[in-house]
């Protein structure tokens, strides 16, 4: 594949991201690429995902359990949305994919954006 610039891109990245209970994922967004979540293991994730547009965050939980059928092992957050993450619990371990492949040129931090442009919805404590 190969980005705007020409330049070569991966059509696909995948990390594995832990996050400790009390942290949180701040608001962030990936223009031009979708983002899987996927739940490997320790206690369930909330996501949050915000239409570019703003309004009510959209909340899933991924986990595993028998006891919650709601929770979800997988979540996709569409390109260009704004997403946030936290632990429900002591620790939560995800894999996080991006396709076409993640590059630092299409990420950015909510908390890095004026906040007269921020999309109404967009929970201050999870900046």
């Amino acid at each position: 594949m190969q980005r705007a610039d020409g330049q070569a891109r991966s059509a696909l990245t995948v990390i594995l991201f832990l996050l400790p209970g009390g942290a949180v994922s701040r608001w962030h967004r990936v223009a031009g690429a979708d983002e899987s979540w996927h739940f490997i293991g320790g206690d369930p994730l909330e996501l949050l995902q915000l239409s570019p547009e703003g309004g009510e965050p959209h909340r899933q939980r991924l986990g595993f359990s028998p006891q919650d059928p709601a929770l979800l092992p997988v979540a996709v957050v569409p390109a260009g949305w704004w997403q946030a993450a936290r632990s429900l619990g002591a620790w939560s371990l995800v894999s996080c994919c991006v396709g076409p492949g993640f590059s630092f040129d299409d990420f950015s931090l909510l908390a890095d954006h004026d906040p007269a442009t921020h999309p109404a919805g967009a929970l201050p404590a999870w900046l």
